[in-house]
């Protein structure tokens, strides 16, 4: 999963047991979602 940090903004792949941004330090992370567009069909 890739996480999206909301001070720095860049993307973390993993996040170990301390969860902290890795480059600011930051605690608050945004979970990404993925990149697929779904199509459904409307009746």
């Amino acid at each position: 999963m890739m996480y999206k940090c909301t001070n720095c903004k860049k993307t973390v792949a993993k996040l170990e047991e301390n969860i902290r941004c890795p480059y600011c330090g930051f605690r608050i992370f945004i979970l990404q979602r993925p990149e697929v567009v779904r199509r459904v069909l409307a009746r």
